[in-house]
């Protein structure tokens, strides 16, 4: 039986709907809390048969977070759970028509789609792993909130008719937002130093050419991401393009040619570290200047040829996550 469960998150609510044998059903909207979960589980199971729900399929579409308490609750009572990047059910969704916009209608699409294109299932990351994670994105984000403050100070070294408190306030906050940092980085230091394994895996993934300090450590997250999506059978070329690094090129007929772009349909953030790394990488003596060089001596364009370079990164990336060693560059000088 193709039967699927679509919910559509929001922050205080989720609002859910089962597709099976080519129909749709509403089953309403939920408190996104503990309550409302339970609330779900007992709506589900007053639709099916008790034998379709212990391993329910549910798709969720991620929210920035939102979904995941859900999403673990599923997964613990042995529903398979899916995160299906938002863009390729909205692709897919058009393609069959659908223009309306409404959270009924984007569970429906969820359910629908994920009865009849069957999306990998969604592994927890461990726990060590998931720790890691919220403790780079907080430093992300006191990074993000420095650099707008001392934006905010030098723009203010520069105006006239600044009232004086303005000045002292700005200050007051980088100082605290730095000493968050501080104290940030010295957690992420303690959660390297309680669990070895990702101290180890960093090391490792550091003798990749062009990994260094502000790569390796989302690079661990992404790799143990993939690995939980795939239950450990990833490929290289999936995670290219789960990353959104994979080549699409634009060609039709004979005579339509554009130049060639990549996907873009995974996380922002990690494509820009992997390019900067590729760009400091190709100026080093090693394997990655060597797969640079011999791009561009073919005619390639130096910023396609950076691309593939930060795609050639996280190929070696990921050998070496297989592996669990450090990068060989005796194993690549045939292929790369």
């Amino acid at each position: 039986m193709a039967l699927a469960l679509g919910v559509d998150i929001a922050k205080e609510t989720f609002t859910a709907a089962l597709w099976s044998e080519g129909r749709g059903q509403p089953l309403g909207t939920f408190a996104n809390q503990p309550a409302g979960f339970a609330a779900l589980g007992q709506a589900v199971a007053a639709a099916l048969p008790a034998a379709a729900v212990g391993s329910l399929p549910l798709v969720l579409e991620p929210t920035g977070g939102y979904e995941l308490a859900l999403a673990h609750w599923a997964h613990e009572r042995g529903w398979q759970v899916s995160l299906p990047n938002p863009r390729q059910v909205r692709d897919w969704a058009h393609g069959l028509g659908r223009r309306a916009k409404t959270d009924a209608q984007d569970a429906l699409t969820l359910a629908r789609y994920g009865a009849e294109r069957r999306p990998p299932a969604w592994q927890p990351l461990p726990a060590e792993i998931a720790e890691l994670e919220s403790l780079l994105r907080r430093k992300d984000d006191l990074e993000q909130m420095l650099r707008q403050e001392r934006n905010r100070q030098q723009a203010l070294a520069r105006r006239p008719q600044v009232a004086g408190a303005v000045p002292g306030s700005i200050d007051r906050v980088v100082a605290a937002l730095e000493e968050e940092l501080r104290a940030i980085e010295q957690a992420l230091r303690e959660q390297q130093r309680r669990h070895p394994a990702i101290q180890d895996m960093a090391r490792w993934l550091r003798t990749v050419p062009g990994v260094g300090e502000r790569t390796v450590l989302p690079l661990v997250v992404l790799l143990h991401r993939w690995h939980a999506l795939t239950g450990g059978q990833g490929e290289a070329k999936g995670l290219v393009a789960y990353t959104g690094l994979d080549p699409q090129p634009y060609e039709s007929g004979t005579s339509v040619r554009r130049r060639g772009a990549i996907s873009r349909l995974g996380a922002r953030d990690l494509r820009r570290r992997l390019f900067m790394g590729a760009l400091g990488g190709v100026r080093g003596d090693h394997a990655l200047r060597g797969f640079y060089q011999r791009l561009v001596g073919r005619g390639k364009a130096k910023k396609l040829a950076l691309v593939a370079a930060a795609r050639k990164i996280l190929v070696w990336a990921w050998a070496v996550f297989r592996r669990q060693q450090p990068f060989d560059a005796t194993r690549v000088a045939a292929t790369s």
